[in-house]
């Protein structure tokens, strides 16, 4: 049997003296929890509405992978950005070389973030949603980066910090590592506990917000903490497809997001965490649905501009099938993706731009690249 928890009773957990610093130890959450807070009821009640309508999407977008890639692109670029990485959308779009090597680090960053959330749906085929499978997103994530030399994969082995030059002056200091073991298995067992009820949106929330406060990694923890909310949403079958992505929205309230996530700990108020998250969900889905519409009508659009281009016709719309995916190509994609020669993909190429589809934007006369910028705007208002 499980202790009944009331929100309004939460105790997120206790400091412990470690000499010259205390860590913060968190209360378990594998328990059954009290839904007793009217307003949170209330949100609730929106954003599971919301969430199904953004849902609805995945049902009549036809290629809708084809924009999951610009979603996760940006996902990535404003996840790292909370975490001090610089690189714009336009920037992530491009190959490694074409990258100054003053923004490399920040490029790779990205890259990863892509490729972990790409591997990590894919892994849950085939995998739970688990402390492994957080482990292999993590591995992935610091691949060859920044923090390669920080454990990736690996819970940490030593004591870590949030804010401050050293551990005295620190904003918040996590649990100890010798207990995250039992933290972690505590929360894994908290998603796949079938015999207490508790609703999921409320579950991720409480999840992220357990894990950010653990911290189980020496680095990357706030990227594969907003990662999880899209995975956990994608495991149990809220979203078919991985359509939404909080960081935008969490980037936007960034000082908002780490005070709730303090104010948890030290008012053991986890219902003003609800709030926050799920207000977050809310204008995150109404966001998706109105950036979806637009994709719509900007399909619609083309199709008109591209059927007055006669003969042309054909190949202009399997480049602008490619543009949904990749809104960044040049003369030599063109040939690759249409199969023709040079001559004809530079033609095509001019009557692209002529329609305002494609915007060249590197100035030269030699390996011009040219961009699809009226997509990638719907992705940055």
């Amino acid at each position: 049997m499980f202790k009944i928890e009331d929100m309004k009773d939460f105790l997120a957990g206790t400091y412990i003296s470690q000499g010259s610093y205390k860590s913060f130890q968190p209360t378990l959450i594998n328990r059954q929890w009290n839904l007793d807070n009217m307003e949170v009821i209330q949100l609730l009640s929106k954003a599971d509405r919301d969430l199904g309508r953004l849902d609805m999407y995945s049902n009549y977008i036809p290629d809708i992978d084809l924009f999951i890639s610009m979603h996760v692109l940006k996902e990535a670029t404003q996840s790292s950005k909370i975490e001090g990485t610089q690189t714009n959308i336009e920037e992530a779009l491009r190959e490694k070389e074409d990258v100054p090597l003053d923004k490399r680090d920040d490029w790779e960053e990205v890259q990863n973030y892509i490729h972990a959330m790409e591997t990590a749906i894919k892994e849950l085929d085939k995998l739970p949603f688990s402390a492994r499978l957080i482990r292999n997103t993590h591995k992935t994530l610091l691949k060859g980066v920044r923090g390669e030399k920080r454990q990736p994969g690996e819970f940490r082995r030593s004591q870590n910090w949030i804010g401050g030059a050293t551990i005295n002056d620190a904003t918040f200091i996590p649990p100890v590592h010798t207990t995250i073991p039992e933290l972690m298995g505590d929360l894994e067992n908290f998603v796949h506990n079938q015999e207490i009820f508790f609703p999921e949106l409320l579950k991720i929330a409480l999840i992220h917000y357990q894990f950010e406060t653990i911290h189980p990694f020496l680095d990357g923890n706030g990227r594969v903490g907003r990662l999880m909310i899209t995975l956990y949403l994608v495991n149990k079958g809220i979203l078919k497809k991985p359509i939404l992505y909080l960081s935008d929205f969490l980037e936007a309230h960034r000082r908002l997001y780490y005070e709730n996530l303090m104010w948890v700990r030290e008012k053991n108020d986890i219902s003003q965490w609800f709030k926050f998250f799920l207000v977050g969900i809310i204008e995150t889905a109404n966001k998706g649905i109105t950036t979806f519409d637009r994709i719509l009508q900007l399909q619609k659009q083309l199709d008109s501009q591209i059927q007055t281009l006669g003969t042309r016709a054909i190949n202009a719309r399997k480049i602008a099938n490619y543009l949904f995916h990749k809104p960044l190509i040049n003369a030599e994609k063109v040939c690759e993706v249409a199969d023709i020669s040079f001559p004809s993909a530079y033609k095509l190429i001019g009557e692209l731009e002529k329609l305002g589809i494609l915007k060249e934007i590197t100035g030269g006369q030699r390996s011009r690249k040219y961009i699809f910028d009226k997509y990638i705007n719907l992705f940055q208002l």
